[in-house]
């Protein structure tokens, strides 16, 4: 699809109705069961012997659900509200996007312990493929006729799958680790790659191949990420992506602390995007809680995302610049980096970090003089990014070494699950700031960045386009903020205004117990995608009622982004792959969780 071609995406339809009316006309409706959620789309569980054709049924439908959004589990032991759903020991969902539509639908299905198996989806959608291992690895459901079901996250000696609900959650519930040489040397040669265990040959005719690995730690493998390449000379035959050096149980964590206390854990996500990954997260709280935040929350929220959104580019276009041999950009990159972190230190308080979005609300409200650093940034950007443009991306060396490179169209990218920068660099004008506006993005003016080519210098310059819309719409933000609280008046708004705990007991009382315990949710299941950094991410958040999460879901854009990469790379060279990871634009906490 070229940008001429392009898709038309009419207006966010929530909860689209019509599907549940075509799922109905063609499977009956006593073949389906309706959930009814806060996720703003249509969730219907279906028989386990009907899934496959349910899946097939809406992947060719005239408007096809073209997107595999993500596929994974819960466990359904413990939850006591499960009024009107099936009988389950687990379940698996499938989220589906249709661009044409521009709605989504879950499709859930019931399994029992005594059988934890579905047919793979990986023949419908490709991408299928990655998010069936990770359910095998967290919850021991098999997928019959899976490519490759083996260990994704956790290492392949593990033992056990961790997000069900009799795994422990704390290391202290475990038995003190401890190392053996013996165990050392077992442990390293599990880690062996076996060319045969997934269909490579080791020759053909005349000569060998060569087996390399890059990474886990390789500057220029953006993290703890290992990928084995199968080499003819220098051309790269095949590769496999190994994922999990990074892995920290984001997920599992989030079972066990209070709604409010999450928080600072979603910082550590992509860990460059800062209150980026507070937002979707606290959205989607909020529509758990029935909490509509006042206006200056909106715009302040907004503000601060967007600061991010260039901190991240920056640090992308710097690194990127130096994947393809130019060292200086990187150190200037990371000096703009420094003036936009003063503001955000000013703002929040931290850097990095910041964890500085509430429940109803921001941290405290914005400091005196925030305007006029906020202004002195976005004076000095613009023409920051001329100079990177002309200096570095308009070289011929650096266009010789992208352009054309690790290609891929708007088909290949929406069967793989790419979002962001990746898709726009298609032509797909998919950006959901502008196709499904939250926190008031649709009372901003600025454009969507695209390209058509798809390929690593494509990529780059979508990048550079959204940092001068951030600088736009930051721009909206100081001379159309709002006044008001930054809070919203709410009983499960955390914590509660400084000032009125300070007068009225029971709002004293209520802070006590929303610090200590929590906030109480009401059950129930929400969901909020936000354009991220590096594309789409979301937060689908169950509740069974409590203090804490009953299963927190972190679907992230780079998780999705790695997986492609055998089906890009085939036929390239090596010098390639590292223009083409560069280009990527991922951290390994986005993909690990």
């Amino acid at each position: 699809m070229t940008a001429e071609q392009a898709l038309y995406i009419p207006p966010y339809k929530a909860d689209d109705p019509d599907v549940v009316g075509e799922l109905t006309a063609r499977f009956g409706e006593q073949t389906l069961t309706l959930q009814g959620t806060r996720t703003g789309m249509p969730v219907v569980w279906v028989p386990r012997e009907k899934l496959i054709e349910v899946l097939s049924f809406l992947r060719g439908l005239p408007r096809p659900y073209v997107m595999l959004y993500d596929l994974h589990g819960v466990d359904e032991r413990l939850r006591t509200h499960r009024q009107g759903l099936p009988a389950a020991d687990f379940s698996v969902f499938y989220h589906l996007m249709s661009l044409e539509r521009n709605s989504d639908v879950m499709i859930k299905v019931a399994l029992s312990e005594g059988q934890m198996n579905l047919p793979t989806a990986s023949n419908i959608w490709p991408n299928a493929n990655w998010y069936e291992r990770e359910v095998w690895d967290m919850y021991g459901i098999t997928f019959d006729g899976h490519p490759h079901l083996t260990r994704l996250l956790m290492p392949p000696t593990w033992e056990g799958h961790p997000l069900r609900k009799d795994y422990p959650a704390r290391a202290t519930e475990f038995d003190p680790y401890t190392l053996t040489a013996a165990k050392q040397d077992q442990e390293q040669e599990a880690l062996r790659f076996e060319p045969s265990k997934w269909g490579m040959k080791q020759h053909k005719e005349h000569e060998d191949f060569m087996f390399l690995n890059l990474g886990p730690n390789h500057p220029s493998a953006h993290g703890a990420f290992r990928i084995v390449l199968q080499l003819d000379g220098e051309e790269i035959v095949d590769c496999v992506p190994e994922i999990g050096y990074h892995h920290r149980g984001a997920e599992k964590m989030a079972e066990r602390q209070s709604w409010h206390s999450f928080i600072p854990y979603t910082d550590r996500i992509d860990y460059l995007g800062g209150v980026m990954n507070n937002l979707p997260y606290v959205l989607s709280v909020e529509k758990l809680a029935g909490i509509t935040v006042p206006a200056r929350v909106d715009v302040i929220r907004i503000m601060m995302a967007e600061f991010f959104r260039i901190l991240n580019h920056l640090l992308y276009l710097g690194t990127y610049i130096q994947d393809v041999g130019a060292m200086t950009p990187v150190f200037f990159t990371f000096t703009d980096r420094q003036r936009a972190y003063k503001v955000v230190e000013a703002i929040t308080g931290f850097r990095l970090h910041p964890a500085w979005y509430r429940i109803g609300g921001v941290a405290h409200d914005l400091p005196r003089g925030w305007d006029k650093l906020v202004k002195e940034f976005i004076d000095w950007m613009p023409k920051r990014l001329d100079e990177y443009e002309k200096a570095a991306l308009q070289n011929s060396i650096l266009k010789g070494r992208t352009q054309g490179v690790a290609a891929y169209n708007s088909k290949e990218a929406l069967e793989w699950g790419i979002t962001g920068a990746g898709l726009r660099a298609t032509g797909v004008d998919f950006d959901l700031r502008k196709a499904r506006p939250y926190s008031g993005y649709e009372n901003f003016e600025f454009e969507v960045p695209l390209a058509a080519n798809g390929d690593a210098y494509d990529r780059c310059m979508v990048k550079m386009g959204e940092m001068r819309q951030s600088l736009r719409i930051i721009e909206q933000c100081l001379k159309n903020m709002p006044e008001g609280p930054y809070k919203a008046d709410h009983p499960l708004t955390t914590p509660p205004p400084k000032e009125r705990t300070l007068q009225h007991i029971e709002t004293l009382i209520t802070h006590f117990l929303q610090v200590s315990w929590g906030p109480v949710m009401p059950a129930n299941e929400s969901f909020q995608m936000i354009e991220a950094t590096k594309g789409i991410n979301s937060y689908y958040l169950t509740s069974d009622g409590g203090t804490m999460s009953y299963r927190t879901r972190i679907r992230t854009p780079s998780f999705a982004h790695l997986q492609q990469i055998p089906a890009v790379i085939r036929g390239s060279m090596i010098p390639d792959l590292i223009a083409y990871l560069g280009s990527i634009d991922f951290v390994m906490a986005d993909v690990d969780r």
